[in-house]
């Protein structure tokens, strides 16, 4: 007989609006190396700025301990994020705890500018996949978008080291009206048949720091109407049940671009993804005011079935639509979590 809705054998399992748990993002660590304006904003995160101590981090074995338990519910991708998840000292080693876990899709989104050195590292770990930020090509915009010292030359250098390493590649861009929207198109004919899929992403009210206004949005209908203008595209089908990113490819077959709306056309009815913090909370919306705390469970010596019991129990309870109501009931208050993404994981 199939479980009821609040059966607590239904896996994976599924929230009030029956959005089954499927996807989590695990950040392992809140620093990063770039003060990006949209998430680490130097004004919020200065040099007084009081990051997480080592003692409140997650260990990678009580990491891979959630992750074992975690898969064992039904989720089959996990995806490691910051901060920047590269500063984690010896994050191969997370990787390749993570790897031995069957069935477990793994990934890790990063600036890119520490892949030349720990590219080849991941993969022999066992990573088989890695998404890079960049926001432009042209050096003053990137440093504007970004705030640091690094250059594009630096991210470029990185993307190359994780495709020559054996890594395949995605590439993530926030577009921000009046700031990198001229950049759309030259990102789109520099990837073009590289076999690195694009991603454009609309401006989100993620946290109170990024300083989001509405009018700095730009709609992923803008953002796709740029590159069409230049190269032909047609739509392509998602690759699986609440992909975030709307596909298409080059009538050419010079390969894949993405958007993702969630401003403008919001998936929140789609959404399967759960996060966990740094410090250990269950975070279950990216525009969530406050987490459940799982970090106490496993350092009190709690059993996996406890802790099993408490991430069904928070998801289960989940209502999240934060996007949904934000269109529909426009203008929302910006979100209240003080953190914003670089605590949350983006």
């Amino acid at each position: 007989m199939k479980p009821s809705a609040d059966s607590p054998e239904e896996l994976p399992p599924r929230d009030t609006l029956r959005r089954a748990l499927r996807e989590v993002r695990i950040s392992v660590t809140d620093r990063c190396n770039f003060r990006c304006i949209y998430c680490m904003p130097r004004a919020h995160f200065g040099k007084n700025h009081r990051f997480l101590s080592h003692a409140d981090v997650l260990r990678f074995e009580e990491i891979a301990r959630l992750a074992r338990i975690l898969r064992g519910m039904g989720v089959g991708k996990i995806r490691i994020t910051g901060g920047e998840p590269l500063l984690r000292r010896d994050v191969d080693q997370l990787i390749a705890q993570l790897a031995q876990i069957d069935g477990l899709d793994l990934a890790l989104t990063t600036n890119g500018v520490l892949l030349p050195r720990l590219a080849a590292r991941l993969y022999a770990a066992g990573l088989a996949r890695v998404t890079v930020s960049l926001d432009a090509l042209d050096e003053a915009i990137f440093q504007r978008m970004s705030d640091t010292t690094m250059s594009v030359r630096d991210v470029l250098a990185g993307i190359d080291a994780a495709a020559a390493a054996g890594l395949h590649v995605k590439v993530n861009t926030v577009v921000r009206r009046g700031c990198n929207d001229g950049e759309i198109v030259p990102l789109a004919r520099y990837f073009r048949g590289t076999g690195h899929i694009l991603r454009f992403i609309e401006f989100m009210d993620a946290g109170t720091t990024n300083g989001w206004n509405r009018a700095q949005v730009m709609s992923a209908q803008e953002m796709l109407a740029q590159v069409q203008a230049v190269f032909a595209l047609h739509a392509l089908p998602p690759n699986h049940a609440g992909e975030t990113a709307r596909r298409y490819a080059y009538q050419d077959g010079a390969g894949e671009i993405g958007v993702i709306a969630s401003v403008t056309q919001p998936f929140c009815e789609q959404c399967t993804r759960l996060r966990i913090t740094t410090d250990g909370r269950l975070y279950t919306c990216l525009f969530a005011e406050d987490g459940a705390d799982i970090r106490a469970l496993l350092r009190a010596g709690q059993t996996d079935a406890a802790l099993r019991e408490r991430i069904a129990n928070v998801w289960r309870a989940r209502a999240d639509r934060y996007s949904m109501l934000r269109s529909a009931q426009a203008p929302l208050a910006q979100n209240a979590l003080r953190a914003g993404m670089s605590y949350l994981g983006g």
